[in-house]
C-alpha cells in the first residue's frame, strides 16, 4: 500500500513538474526571466510592479527625464487618443469577429489584445488573463468618466474616476526595464534568456543597484533589429488573426539598408538629433528637419484667357525624403 501511494506521489510531481515546464515554454534559462522568478502577474498593479524602473531614477535622472517627454513613456494612453483608439480596436476588432470567442470584456484573453499589446505593451504577456480582463474594464471605466467630465467639468466623480484609471493607464509603459532587460535578446537560444538581476546595455560589469547587480552587453541595443521588433515589418502572422501596423522596420531593411545605407535607428533618433531617450519622430521639428529636404520653387505670371487677362502662379514643389524609412508609418 505505501509503494502505491508512493507511486501517486511522484506521478502527480511529475505531472506537476512537466505542467510548469511546459508553460515556461522551451529554453533553457526561462526560468531566470523576471517572470520566470515572480510568476505571472494577476493584476494590472502586479504587472505595473513587475517592471517597475522607477529605482533607475538617481543614478540615470537625465535618461528618465528624456524617456518621461517620450511616446514610450504612454505607450498606451497616448494623449487619450492611443486609449481611445485601443476600445476602438477591442470593440471594433476581437470582440465583434466571429470567432474570437468574445461576446463580454470577461471572456478577453491576454492574446486577444496582442495585436496591440504585443508593441504597446509587450509585457502584458507576463501575465493572467485576467489581467486583459481588468485591462478592458479599465479603459472603458476611464473612457465613461473622461467624457462625463468634459460634459460636466464639475462632476467630481468622473473626474476622480477618470484620474485614477489615467494614472493607471500611464503607469503601463515601455520603460527602462522592457527595453534594457526584457526585449534586450532577440536570439534567445543562441544569446541566452534576459536574466532577472542583469541590466542589458553596452557594457558587461557590476551594477550597482540591489535587485540588478549586473550588466551585461546586448548584442542588439544599438541595432535597428531592436527597435524592429515592435516598428516592425507589416502583419504579425504569427498572432492568430495578425495585423497590419507599424512597417518602418521592413521599410528600413528593404529601401534604406538594401540601397547602401548605413545608419540604425539609434543613430537618427537618438544621437545625431541629441534627442537621447526621447526618441522623437514626426513631433520634433529637429527630426522633420533631418528627414525632410522641401523645395518650392514659384512664380506669379498672367493668362490671357480669350479677352480675359487672369492671374496665375506657377508653383512646383519637390520633397524628398532623407530618412531611412517611409514616412508615415503605423
Amino acid at each position: 500500500m505505501k509503494k502505491l501511494t508512493w507511486i501517486g506521489i511522484t506521478t502527480t510531481a511529475l505531472c506537476l513538474t512537466a505542467s510548469l515546464a511546459f508553460a515556461l515554454g522551451a529554453g533553457v534559462g526561462r526560468d531566470g526571466t523576471i517572470v520566470g522568478k515572480k510568476g505571472k502577474a494577476k493584476s494590472l498593479q502586479q504587472l505595473i510592479d513587475m517592471y517597475d524602473s522607477t529605482g533607475c531614477i538617481d543614478c540615470h535622472e537625465d535618461a528618465h527625464n528624456d524617456w518621461a517627454a517620450s511616446p514610450h513613456a504612454r505607450s498606451i494612453y497616448g494623449t487619450g487618443r492611443a486609449a481611445a483608439t485601443m476600445i476602438t480596436a477591442m470593440k471594433n476588432g476581437f470582440m465583434s469577429w466571429e470567432y474570437s470567442g468574445v461576446e463580454k470584456t470577461k471572456d478577453i484573453k491576454v492574446e486577444h489584445w496582442m495585436g496591440c499589446m504585443k508593441c504597446h505593451l509587450p509585457q502584458l504577456a507576463d501575465a493572467e488573463d485576467k489581467v486583459a480582463v481588468e485591462l478592458a474594464e479599465t479603459l472603458l471605466e476611464w473612457y465613461d468618466a473622461a467624457v462625463a467630465a468634459v460634459k460636466d467639468p464639475e462632476n467630481k466623480k468622473a473626474l476622480a474616476t477618470r484620474d485614477k484609471h489615467e494614472k493607471t493607464l500611464t503607469s503601463l509603459n515601455i520603460n527602462c526595464l522592457v527595453c534594457h532587460n526584457r526585449m534586450a535578446i532577440t536570439h534567445k537560444w543562441t544569446d541566452g534568456y534576459p536574466q532577472h538581476n542583469v541590466v542589458y546595455g553596452l557594457n558587461d560589469g557590476a551594477h550597482d543597484d540591489e535587485k540588478f547587480t549586473k550588466m551585461k552587453r546586448s548584442l542588439i541595443m544599438d541595432e535597428s533589429i531592436f527597435c524592429g521588433q515592435c516598428h516592425g515589418m507589416g502583419p504579425n502572422l504569427e498572432l492568430e488573426n495578425p495585423t497590419q501596423c507599424a512597417t518602418a522596420y521592413g521599410s528600413y531593411m528593404w529601401a534604406y539598408r538594401a540601397d547602401g545605407g548605413q545608419e540604425s535607428c539609434q543613430e537618427c533618433h537618438m544621437h545625431k538629433s541629441g534627442l537621447g531617450h526621447k526618441i522623437l519622430s514626426y513631433s520634433d521639428p529637429t527630426m522633420i528637419d533631418m528627414a525632410l529636404d522641401f523645395k518650392v520653387h514659384a512664380y506669379a505670371s498672367q493668362w490671357l484667357d480669350g479677352s480675359t487677362l487672369r492671374p496665375k502662379a506657377v508653383v512646383n514643389v519637390e520633397m524628398v525624403n532623407r530618412s531611412g524609412h517611409g514616412i508615415p508609418d503605423g
